[in-house]
């Protein structure tokens, strides 16, 4: 389910242009220069950015396909997180040594 200001911000910009502005925004805030409306003001609209982005993010995941190859036959599995954090886990300690 998406908000009226989410699905104005997909109706305008990709997800990289929203991150850009996010971006934006944060260095922005972190300057020190604004006054509290305009703080308030970067603040929800970084909200609506980050939500954006969560939700672009969340759609591409269960995109994602694993092509996995068994034997001689190549398959595509679902996208599992966990196998990924664990393989990841797995080359950092190969790394230590």
């Amino acid at each position: 389910m998406t908000t009226k200001k989410t699905d104005k911000i997909e109706e305008k910009i990709s997800f990289e242009k929203a991150l850009e502005r996010l971006e934006a925004i944060v260095n922005e805030m972190e300057s020190g220069s604004l006054s509290l409306d305009k703080m308030i003001a970067r603040f929800e609209e970084g909200q609506s950015l980050l939500k954006f982005c969560t939700q672009k993010l969340n759609e591409v995941e269960k995109k994602i396909e694993v092509l996995v190859k068994k034997g001689d036959k190549i398959s595509a599995e679902p996208f599992d997180e966990k196998s990924v954090e664990e393989e990841s886990e797995d080359k950092k300690s190969d790394n230590l040594f």
